[in-house]
């Protein structure tokens, strides 16, 4: 006998704005401003916003933590160590075409135990990203 597959409610354009809106709202509340991107399960931009005083480089970096967590899974904070020398992905970063970053600041979403997209936040200090990008994906699953 085959197992049923269960659909999961993919990561919608309201859950990105919400994201995005959490992780904003975290940032203002401690003082920094930052850019925070949101994409889909397939990788492609749902949500995206840059406060206006924000460093221009936060809007990439927000971007390229997405997609490194998105692409492995993985909040990027968990994989700084990995890309050291002698690291299980010292050379990932210049072995795909798409740049990725291990820089903390990007957090996978799941829904129902499957990958459903990822955030990124850029501007702020690596672990301070990182909680604005977590404290949005925990808002969401309380939603």
């Amino acid at each position: 006998m085959s197992t049923p597959t269960i659909a999961v409610a993919p990561l919608t354009i309201q859950d990105a704005e919400a994201l995005v809106e959490a992780a904003r709202a975290a940032a203002e509340a401690a003082g920094v401003t930052v850019a925070v991107t949101v994409l889909d399960a397939g990788g492609h931009l749902l949500a995206f916003r840059r406060d206006d005083r924000a460093v221009l480089i936060a809007g990439e970096t927000s971007t390229r933590k997405a997609y490194t967590a998105l692409q492995l899974n993985a909040p990027t904070a968990d994989l700084v160590d990995a890309v050291q020398p002698g690291g299980l992905f010292h050379t990932l970063p210049t072995a795909l075409d798409r740049p990725l970053l291990f820089i903390a600041g990007g957090v996978p979403v799941h829904r129902d135990g499957r990958l459903i997209g990822a955030i990124g936040v850029g501007g702020g200090a690596p672990d301070q990203d990182h909680g604005f990008a977590s404290t949005a994906v925990e808002a969401l699953a309380r939603r």
